[in-house]
């Protein structure tokens, strides 16, 4: 019998050995508007449907994203190695990207790191 691609298609995880938790892991986006060369680095609240930090570090070869990864990863009390920018490498407006945290578990931890 000839196997076509949709033969593929239809196996899930149970069927090729794997769990379906090790296959979905939580990775949480944020949208971020920066303001770098500010004063002091820190999240300064709620921007609209994202949050808004000010970042010390000058906006050159990366040095205010390295700051908002630091500042993130503090706030959500997560490894450095847990948090990255994966877009706006080069703009006010950027999306970090946070492991084995959902939205509203970073949502809620970032509201208390404001209040703290």
């Amino acid at each position: 019998m000839k196997r076509f691609r949709d033969d593929f298609a239809t196996t899930t995880p149970e069927q090729k050995g794997r769990s379906p938790a090790r296959l979905i892991s939580k990775v949480a986006r944020i949208s971020v508007t920066v303001s770098p060369g500010a004063a002091r680095t820190e999240l300064v609240g709620k921007h609209g449907d994202g949050w808004k930090a000010r970042i010390a570090a000058p906006p050159e070869r990366g040095r205010a994203n390295n700051a908002l990864v630091e500042l993130f990863s503090g706030a959500l009390a997560v490894p450095r190695s847990s948090v990255r920018v994966v877009s706006g490498h080069a703009a006010r407006t950027k999306v970090v990207e946070v492991d084995e945290l959902s939205a509203a578990e970073a949502e809620r931890r970032l509201v208390r790191s404001l209040s703290s």
